[in-house]
């Protein structure tokens, strides 16, 4: 366990902590400057910011944990993706215990200026004007008074300074990791269960672009001068398709149970630190709206943002849990930092998702996970009804997000591809999302207690259109319509549809039609 070397004073009788000034442990080249809204490290956290303009309490992080178990948390932090190495922990300790000091002899100086300032009030009601500057006891205290007075102004802005930097590194602190949860990059993802047969054809399988295009499905081309790259329109059976994915999987999960919600797609940047992501620190996943006009709103990525950012500063009733949510909504993802999947519907700027969402307590420590049993139980039935092949994996450490504790994923064969893709995920958040977003329940008396959170998704649109384009081709170049999807799409198969398509008149073609001639009046 990493600590700081600490000594121990006596002031007026209070036995205080105090830090010295250089302790070989937690020495930490470091700035003394106060800047606000930015942290030592370079990071802002919006959440701290949001916390201090009045709008929500602090994060109540587990702090013990990382001081009493250090080398367990660095080890979990290099185990998984991102910046933060050991010796980021070790200084996210060492501010903390020096955050501690600091307040711990702010409170004995304030305990001892209490008792200074009774002292002087009952000296002025025992004693006259002209008396009381003879009075050593008197003259005393009021120097004392003085001298912490002094202290004090110095600690409160180191105080605050402390503080902001110790929010704005340990916030950045991923969640504990699940000890069943394999070690390393995606190739070690573990292979919980396959279901379902991988389709066989008699005939070269195509992709969805091509059979998209061919039914006139979808439309990519020509867009980049319309809504830049990575964007589509859907038309005819392809928009019925999506509007009755939503509808099949809204309707699977509210005969369970799930309350229907609808979620803003525009969220400050407080909700989405709080479930774990850094908007201010990853611009290539996070559209932000302009921030001279609509200061700190963001476009969300998923509909967990929206529903967490539902229950943040809130508490649920004990009889209620465990609350199973269900949303629809359109996510944003600005996709810069690859230069995968460039083609086709597999990774878009915008998409249509159906997001599960729970609540639950935290009494035995087993709640939610038994809770993302049951959304990885109804995934599989969704799937299963849609007719795919998919596998069920256990991501390993580097593929968990900051706040998963465990992540199961689900991949469709996908023939078009020849291979997997992901087409949905579940994580178990536990305690990690509501500490930060103030996300608690009501017990039955009256106490109040973190509860724990469960996300995965029930549908992403696009790539759930790729599986079930590619799986169920045909060779005479329609699509079979699961049954399952049948009365809400209204259709047995997928055909041509009976309009023309439209014809492209814009420039750079090697054979452009000439335009229309004037008119003549």
């Amino acid at each position: 366990m990493a600590t700081c070397i600490g000594m121990v004073a006596r002031v007026g009788g209070t036995v205080l902590t105090v830090l010295k000034p250089v302790a070989r442990q937690c020495s930490r080249q470091r700035t003394r400057v106060f800047i606000p809204h930015r942290f030592s490290h370079g990071a802002r956290s919006s959440l701290y910011e949001h916390v201090r303009e009045g709008y929500s309490d602090k994060p109540e992080l587990d702090m013990r944990a990382v001081c009493e178990e250090t080398d367990k948390v660095i080890a979990n932090v290099e185990n998984r993706k991102g910046d933060l190495r050991g010796d980021d922990v070790r200084n996210i300790v060492c501010v903390w215990q020096e955050l501690q000091a600091v307040k711990t002899e702010i409170l004995g100086l304030e305990e001892q200026k209490k008792h200074i300032s009774d002292t002087v009030k009952a000296l002025v009601a025992k004693n006259d004007k002209k008396a009381l500057g003879n009075l050593p006891e008197y003259t005393q205290a009021l120097q004392k008074g003085r001298e912490i007075r002094n202290r004090l102004n110095q600690l409160y802005p180191k105080e605050t300074e402390l503080d902001q930097e110790h929010y704005g590194r340990a916030l950045r602190l991923p969640n504990a990791t699940h000890p069943d949860v394999p070690v390393g990059d995606e190739s070690k993802a573990r292979v919980v269960e396959l279901v379902g047969q991988k389709p066989e054809f008699d005939f070269k399988p195509r992709g969805h672009v091509e059979l998209g295009e061919e039914l006139g499905l979808i439309r990519q081309r020509h867009l980049a001068h319309v809504s830049g790259h990575r964007s589509y329109y859907l038309r005819g059976a392809g928009a019925r398709l999506q509007t009755a994915l939503q509808n099949f999987a809204l309707d699977t999960l509210q005969r369970q149970g799930f309350i229907p919600m609808v979620v803003p797609d525009m969220l400050k940047g407080a909700v989405f630190e709080g479930c774990g992501m850094q908007p201010n620190a990853h611009r290539s996943q996070v559209y932000s709206l302009d921030q001279a006009r609509f200061p700190d709103l963001n476009l969300a990525g998923t509909g967990e943002v929206g529903v967490a950012g539902y229950f943040m500063d809130h508490a649920v009733n004990w009889k209620d849990l465990p609350v199973r949510t269900v949303c629809s909504s359109t996510c944003y993802r600005a996709e810069t930092d690859t230069g995968r999947e460039t083609w086709g519907l597999y990774r878009v700027h915008h998409f249509n998702k159906v997001e599960m969402f729970g609540v639950t307590a935290d009494e035995t420590g087993e709640e939610s996970s038994q809770l993302l049993g049951e959304f990885v139980s109804l995934q599989k039935e969704m799937f299963s009804a849609l007719e795919l092949h998919y596998r069920v994996l256990d991501m390993p450490t580097q593929e968990l997000g900051p706040p998963a504790h465990r992540k199961y994923d689900i991949e469709a064969w996908m023939p078009g591809r020849d291979s997997y893709g992901e087409i949905s995920s579940g994580s178990n958040c536990t305690d990690y999302q509501s500490r930060r977003l103030n996300i608690l329940y009501e017990r039955e008396d009256g106490s109040l207690q973190y509860a724990h959170t469960v996300n995965a998704t029930a549908c992403a649109i696009p790539r759930t259109i790729i599986a079930i384009l590619e799986t169920h081709q045909t060779k005479d170049g329609t699509v079979r319509v699961p049954r399952a999807l049948q009365p809400y799409l209204g259709l047995e198969v997928i055909e041509t549809p009976k309009y023309t398509p439209l014809k492209y008149i814009g420039p750079n073609q090697p054979s452009r039609p000439p335009r229309p001639a004037p008119k003549t009046r």
